[in-house]
């Protein structure tokens, strides 16, 4: 059995960083893209965000730009960063209007379900 690390790991072998935390993100809202078995989207992924990547989530049913004030939440604008779904996240490559990525700040467990090499297409 493989030890568990200290730490959250990013997809690339080093220590999780913080993805934002203006406006605050993450599963848990800690402003890292941490997930654990209670995260059924797994929000791994730190994504930068886009007109057409926010543009396409809203059309699948997942509105991020529109301000939710009864969650604390301030709605994304482009530029943003946010823990997006893995699964949402390669749905939008597939459909060719996937964000840029950071690396470091994406939690290992996206592996699960979007390759390394489909991530560092969009590395920034």
């Amino acid at each position: 059995m493989k030890p568990v690390p200290d730490r959250p790991i990013n997809v690339l072998g080093g220590e999780l960083l913080s993805c934002s935390d203006e406006p605050k993100t993450g599963f848990f809202r800690d402003g890292h893209c941490n997930t654990n078995d209670a995260d059924i989207g797994r929000h791994t992924i730190c994504a930068v965000m886009t007109a057409e990547f926010l543009a396409y989530s809203k059309y699948v049913g997942n509105d991020l730009s529109t301000p939710r004030p009864e969650w604390s939440f301030p709605g994304l604008k482009p530029g943003d960063h946010w823990c997006v779904v893995a699964a949402r996240f390669l749905q939008a490559h597939d459909e060719g209007c996937a964000p840029n990525v950071r690396l470091e700040a994406t939690h290992i467990r996206a592996l699960e379900v979007v390759s390394l090499q489909i991530l560092q297409k969009y590395a920034v």
